[in-house]
């Protein structure tokens, strides 16, 4: 995410939309296909112009680019029909708009609205774990146990903090350090 902001700002449409690609895509080939994305498209409007058969060749190569076709056009809608072409900045209305959950909903208001809040994916859930910092069965759950334990100050760096450790150090690694503590 640090590199679309890096790229494009803090703009609430392109972080809410390249979160929705990033799902289920590897950061460098989702940073790629928004590039080319936001080259012909940086509005609601300008997105739902897009015939879907462009958009669809657009996002082919980060996958299921079929239903991101449908989510990113629902989505647009939904932005222009109900708050004016505008992302809005609470949790509720954003959760409100299909194709957007939780993480995608934290990760806006955070990225995009510096609103504190925690964006927790199956990463952020299985190493808070795996580190023994909560012991949750979801990552709902998780983020919820890791609101309660770290002050809203550090709430927005959580999930990078997590998602650098998980891609540097190997699950096998943290067990055998515990393992050898114990």
């Amino acid at each position: 995410m640090s590199s679309i902001i890096d790229t494009y700002g803090k703009n609430p449409f392109l972080i809410l939309i390249s979160c929705i690609l990033s799902l289920r895509s590897r950061d460098a080939k989702t940073l790629s296909v928004c590039v080319d994305l936001f080259a012909k498209a940086i509005t609601p409007e300008e997105l739902l112009a897009l015939p879907p058969s462009q958009l669809e060749s657009i996002l082919y190569p980060i996958g299921f680019y079929k239903q991101k076709t449908q989510t990113l056009r629902h989505v647009s809608a939904e932005l222009i029909k109900r708050f004016n072409g505008k992302v809005p900045q609470t949790e509720e209305d954003l959760l409100s708009i299909k194709g957007v959950g939780r993480k995608t909903s934290a990760l806006v208001l955070s990225s995009a609205f510096d609103i504190p809040a925690i964006c927790v994916d199956v990463h952020v859930h299985r190493i808070a774990n795996l580190l023994g910092i909560v012991h949750t069965m979801t990552p709902h759950q998780t983020e919820m146990e890791l609101m309660r334990l770290l002050p809203k100050k550090y709430w927005h760096e959580c999930n990078s903090l997590f998602v650098m450790f998980g891609q540097n150090v190997k699950p096998k690694d943290i067990v055998s350090i515990f393992n050898q503590n114990k």
